[in-house]
Protein backbone atom coordinates (compact mmCIF):
# COMPACT_ATOMS: atom_id res chain seq x y z
CA UNK A 1 0.00 0.00 0.00
CA UNK A 2 1.45 3.33 -1.04
CA UNK A 3 1.26 6.59 0.87
CA UNK A 4 -1.27 7.84 -1.68
CA UNK A 5 -3.44 4.72 -1.15
CA UNK A 6 -3.26 5.19 2.61
CA UNK A 7 -4.33 8.84 2.23
CA UNK A 8 -7.36 7.76 0.17
CA UNK A 9 -8.42 5.23 2.83
CA UNK A 10 -7.89 7.78 5.58
CA UNK A 11 -9.93 10.33 3.64
CA UNK A 12 -12.80 7.85 3.15
CA UNK A 13 -12.72 6.95 6.84
CA UNK A 14 -13.03 10.63 7.66
CA UNK A 15 -15.85 11.47 5.28
CA UNK A 16 -17.89 8.25 5.24
CA UNK A 17 -19.45 9.09 8.62
CA UNK A 18 -20.49 12.47 7.18
CA UNK A 19 -22.53 10.50 4.67
CA UNK A 20 -24.23 8.70 7.55
CA UNK A 21 -25.13 12.03 9.16
CA UNK A 22 -26.47 13.31 5.84
CA UNK A 23 -28.61 10.17 5.49
CA UNK A 24 -29.99 10.57 9.02
CA UNK A 25 -30.92 14.18 8.33
CA UNK A 26 -32.38 13.23 4.94
CA UNK A 27 -34.62 10.68 6.68
CA UNK A 28 -35.83 13.40 9.04
CA UNK A 29 -36.40 15.72 6.09
CA UNK A 30 -38.64 13.20 4.36
CA UNK A 31 -41.44 13.96 6.82
CA UNK A 32 -41.64 17.40 5.23
CA UNK A 33 -42.25 15.67 1.91
CA UNK A 34 -44.70 13.15 3.34
CA UNK A 35 -46.75 15.70 5.25
CA UNK A 36 -47.07 18.80 3.09
CA UNK A 37 -49.14 21.91 3.87
CA UNK A 38 -51.85 21.27 1.27
CA UNK A 39 -55.33 22.80 1.10
CA UNK A 40 -55.88 22.73 4.87
CA UNK A 41 -52.89 24.98 5.55
CA UNK A 42 -53.73 27.19 2.57
CA UNK A 43 -57.17 27.81 4.10
CA UNK A 44 -55.77 28.99 7.45
CA UNK A 45 -55.46 32.65 8.40
CA UNK A 46 -51.77 33.61 8.43
CA UNK A 47 -49.92 36.80 9.37
CA UNK A 48 -48.84 39.18 6.62
CA UNK A 49 -45.18 38.33 7.25
CA UNK A 50 -45.62 34.66 6.29
CA UNK A 51 -42.89 33.74 3.77
CA UNK A 52 -43.89 32.37 0.37
CA UNK A 53 -44.25 28.59 0.25
CA UNK A 54 -41.30 28.13 -2.15
CA UNK A 55 -38.90 29.51 0.49
CA UNK A 56 -39.41 26.68 2.97
CA UNK A 57 -37.84 23.80 0.98
CA UNK A 58 -34.96 26.04 -0.12
CA UNK A 59 -34.22 27.13 3.46
CA UNK A 60 -34.59 23.62 4.86
CA UNK A 61 -32.25 22.10 2.27
CA UNK A 62 -29.48 24.45 3.40
CA UNK A 63 -30.33 24.03 7.08
CA UNK A 64 -30.48 20.24 6.95
CA UNK A 65 -27.05 20.14 5.36
CA UNK A 66 -25.68 22.39 8.11
CA UNK A 67 -27.39 20.26 10.79
CA UNK A 68 -25.72 17.12 9.40
CA UNK A 69 -22.28 18.72 9.27
CA UNK A 70 -22.68 20.07 12.82
CA UNK A 71 -23.59 16.62 14.15
CA UNK A 72 -20.68 15.07 12.27
CA UNK A 73 -18.24 17.67 13.65
CA UNK A 74 -19.31 16.98 17.23
CA UNK A 75 -19.16 13.23 16.63
CA UNK A 76 -15.60 13.61 15.26
CA UNK A 77 -14.60 15.61 18.33
CA UNK A 78 -16.08 13.45 21.07
CA UNK A 79 -18.18 10.59 19.72
CA UNK A 80 -21.62 9.89 21.09
CA UNK A 81 -21.89 12.00 24.21
CA UNK A 82 -24.39 14.52 25.57
CA UNK A 83 -24.18 17.03 22.70
CA UNK A 84 -24.78 14.39 20.03
CA UNK A 85 -27.62 12.82 22.01
CA UNK A 86 -29.29 16.23 22.19
CA UNK A 87 -28.60 16.68 18.46
CA UNK A 88 -30.52 13.44 17.83
CA UNK A 89 -33.37 14.44 20.12
CA UNK A 90 -33.63 17.74 18.26
CA UNK A 91 -33.71 15.89 14.96
CA UNK A 92 -36.61 13.78 16.26
CA UNK A 93 -38.55 16.92 17.27
CA UNK A 94 -37.75 18.41 13.86
CA UNK A 95 -39.04 15.29 12.15
CA UNK A 96 -42.24 15.23 14.22
CA UNK A 97 -43.28 18.81 13.45
CA UNK A 98 -44.52 18.28 9.86
CA UNK A 99 -46.48 15.21 10.91
CA UNK A 100 -48.07 17.05 13.84
CA UNK A 101 -48.78 20.27 11.94
CA UNK A 102 -49.79 19.00 8.51
CA UNK A 103 -50.53 15.31 9.10
CA UNK A 104 -52.57 15.68 12.30
CA UNK A 105 -53.45 19.36 11.73
CA UNK A 106 -52.70 20.15 15.38
CA UNK A 107 -51.37 23.72 15.37
CA UNK A 108 -51.05 24.01 19.16
CA UNK A 109 -49.31 20.66 19.53
CA UNK A 110 -46.96 21.61 16.68
CA UNK A 111 -46.10 24.78 18.60
CA UNK A 112 -45.21 22.71 21.67
CA UNK A 113 -43.02 20.51 19.47
CA UNK A 114 -41.29 23.63 18.09
CA UNK A 115 -40.64 24.92 21.60
CA UNK A 116 -39.04 21.58 22.51
CA UNK A 117 -37.02 21.71 19.28
CA UNK A 118 -35.87 25.25 20.12
CA UNK A 119 -34.77 24.06 23.58
CA UNK A 120 -32.88 21.14 22.00
CA UNK A 121 -31.14 23.52 19.57
CA UNK A 122 -30.03 25.86 22.37
CA UNK A 123 -28.95 22.94 24.54
CA UNK A 124 -26.95 21.44 21.66
CA UNK A 125 -25.24 24.78 21.07
CA UNK A 126 -24.32 25.10 24.75
CA UNK A 127 -23.01 21.53 24.96
CA UNK A 128 -21.16 21.75 21.64
CA UNK A 129 -19.46 25.08 22.37
CA UNK A 130 -16.50 23.59 24.27
CA UNK A 131 -16.35 20.62 21.88
CA UNK A 132 -16.51 22.16 18.40
CA UNK A 133 -17.36 25.82 17.81
CA UNK A 134 -17.84 25.30 14.08
CA UNK A 135 -20.79 23.02 14.91
CA UNK A 136 -22.28 25.81 17.01
CA UNK A 137 -21.81 28.37 14.22
CA UNK A 138 -23.50 25.97 11.82
CA UNK A 139 -26.50 25.88 14.17
CA UNK A 140 -26.92 29.67 14.39
CA UNK A 141 -29.05 29.95 11.20
CA UNK A 142 -31.08 26.93 12.40
CA UNK A 143 -31.66 28.68 15.73
CA UNK A 144 -32.92 31.82 14.00
CA UNK A 145 -35.06 29.92 11.49
CA UNK A 146 -36.73 27.82 14.19
CA UNK A 147 -37.24 30.97 16.29
CA UNK A 148 -38.98 32.57 13.30
CA UNK A 149 -40.94 29.36 12.61
CA UNK A 150 -42.05 29.32 16.25
CA UNK A 151 -43.32 32.89 15.99
CA UNK A 152 -45.13 31.99 12.76
CA UNK A 153 -46.59 28.81 14.30
CA UNK A 154 -47.79 30.84 17.30
CA UNK A 155 -49.36 33.51 15.06
CA UNK A 156 -51.16 30.88 12.95
CA UNK A 157 -52.39 29.17 16.12
CA UNK A 158 -53.70 32.46 17.55
CA UNK A 159 -55.35 33.51 14.29
CA UNK A 160 -57.13 30.18 13.91
CA UNK A 161 -58.12 29.35 17.50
Amino acid sequence: MTVRDFAKVESMATYLPLGAFLVLVFIAATTGGLFQPGPWYASLAKPSWTPPNWLFPVAWTVLYTMIAVAGWKVWQAEGIRAALVVWGIGLAFNMAWSWIMFGRQEIGLALIDLILLWIAIVTFMLLAWPVNRTAVYLFVPYFFWVSFAGALNFAVWRLNS
